[in-house]
């Protein structure tokens, strides 16, 4: 049995512009640079200049290398036997709100969903953010990123999941792009606690 979820991370400039300094129109940049060079001279623009872009590459690198300490938290309530009762499954955050799950909806075609479908999208939506950090770090950024993952159940375990994720990140090479995907495969969080075998399929758009 094989569930699939198909996840989309953007990173737009909007969301940049939360990190670093806005890039500002070139007249008013022309305007800043006239002034520098007119009150400190040419050198000293030229130090002012590469004292902001030190300044800059140390506070990407922070940003890009914080590690955050955090706990998230959802609940489940069964109730009946195990092939005929029926469940809720509720998320902290309100996603899920007493979302009905059972048998039929995990294990056959009945409406609903169901603990592999979520640890699908789960790792889906955490590779997808971590592949955009693993970018940053090797100085792309990506204008999109798809990934579809699917989970597959044998002999009542889970067994594999698959990764396929296509993007489109201007500047890159196929093959510093295959070398961030197989990074971002295995420090992704979900990754590392599914004890499942994991593959990834990365293709350039």
């Amino acid at each position: 049995m094989i569930y699939q979820v198909r996840n989309i991370d953007i990173l737009s400039e909007k969301q940049e512009s939360k990190h670093f300094p806005p890039i500002q129109p070139v007249p008013v940049v022309l305007l800043l640079a006239y002034l520098s060079i007119k009150k400190s001279g040419f050198h000293g623009f030229i130090k002012q200049y590469v004292d902001y872009q030190v300044i800059f590459d140390l506070h990407r690198s922070k940003l890009l290398n914080t590690t955050y300490n955090m706990k998230r938290s959802a609940t489940a309530t069964w109730t009946g036997s195990g092939k005929e009762g029926k469940g809720t499954m509720t998320t902290k955050s309100g996603i899920l709100n007493t979302d009905r799950y059972g048998f039929r909806t995990r294990f056959e075609d009945e409406p609903g969903t169901n603990p592999e479908e979520l640890i699908a999208a789960a790792h889906a939506g955490c590779f997808s953010m971590k592949l955009s950090f693993v970018l940053g770090e090797a100085g792309f950024t990506p204008s999109q990123i798809d990934t579809k993952c699917s989970i597959t159940i044998e002999a009542g375990s889970i067994t594999h999941s698959q990764l396929e994720v296509s993007a489109s990140v201007p500047g890159i090479d196929d093959a510093k792009f295959q070398e961030c995907a197989q990074k971002a495969k295995a420090e992704c969080p979900v990754s590392k606690v599914l004890n499942a075998d994991i593959s990834i399929s990365a293709t350039l758009k």
